[in-house]
């Protein structure tokens, strides 16, 4: 068990993720081995998965489904199996993490909105890549200075009406980002710059950290702050979960096997 105040946190960042075993399993490689040629070993991953209340059979069925999508690759050494991400898996992990680990200040600040020429789905996937979100057919918005179509008309934001900040704010997700960020607080203050922790249980803080603030930043499109109502806490979850992953660096694979 991990030692107390760790072990509650860890219960209570589990519970706020849910036990979406695959999901979960993304992160870890995603955190802890994201390079070419990294890989996590069998009994570590065990290891780490139960002490994040993941049964072994829970474990298994995952690896199998991200196998059987492309997302890891595994081989034997003798009787202990080796897990890598794949090129695929590396290939998205990438694209995610440049959202899930941007730092506050790289976070963009002023907003546009957009008209463009013609309404089509081509042009609406590649606004909402850039970070764009439609409100009405022809009509997007988003953050400022990002690449858009050349025959697109940009129009310059400045202060934002209440009634379109409570139209982009999604109501479920404020609430899922005030259950996080109360949980990081309490993280921040429970376990100071001075916690030494084991490379297991750092590993294991940092995955359900990036797990949590995951699978909530990749849901939403990357509009300003302005952009959101005064109780949405996405910045302020940015901001310590920048803090905690500095706080607990990423450990050495060999110090976990260890």
């Amino acid at each position: 068990m991990l030692s107390d105040p760790l072990d509650h946190l860890t219960t209570a960042l589990t519970d706020l993720g849910g036990q979406r075993v695959w999901s979960l399993l993304v992160t870890v490689f995603g955190d802890l081995v994201p390079d070419a040629g990294a890989g996590i070993d069998g009994p570590v991953l065990s290891t780490l998965m139960g002490r994040m209340n993941v049964r072994a059979e829970a474990t298994r069925v995952a690896l199998h489904r991200l196998r059987n999508d492309g997302w890891i690759t595994s081989a034997k050494s003798g009787r202990t199996s080796r897990h890598s991400l794949t090129e695929h898996g590396r290939r998205e992990t990438v694209q995610a993490s440049r959202r899930i680990y941007a730092a506050p200040d790289d976070m963009p600040g002023g907003w546009v909105v957009l008209l463009t020429e013609e309404a089509n789905g081509d042009q609406r996937n590649l606004l909402e890549t850039a970070g764009f979100t439609q409100m009405m057919p022809r009509v997007y918005i988003g953050p400022a200075g990002r690449a858009v179509p050349g025959n697109t008309l940009a129009l310059s934001g400045d202060a934002v009406p209440d009634w379109l900040r409570r139209q982009l704010t999604p109501e479920t997700l404020s609430a899922d980002y005030s259950k996080l960020h109360r949980i990081l607080t309490e993280i921040d203050s429970a376990l100071p710059e001075s916690t030494d922790l084991s490379p297991v249980d750092c590993a294991v803080l940092r995955c359900l950290i990036v797990h949590n603030w995951r699978r909530l930043v990749l849901k939403h499109p990357d509009l300003p702050a302005a952009l959101y109502t005064d109780d949405w806490r996405e910045q302020e979850c940015r901001v310590l979960v920048t803090a905690l992953l500095h706080r607990f660096p990423r450990p050495n694979l060999a110090d976990l096997a260890a």
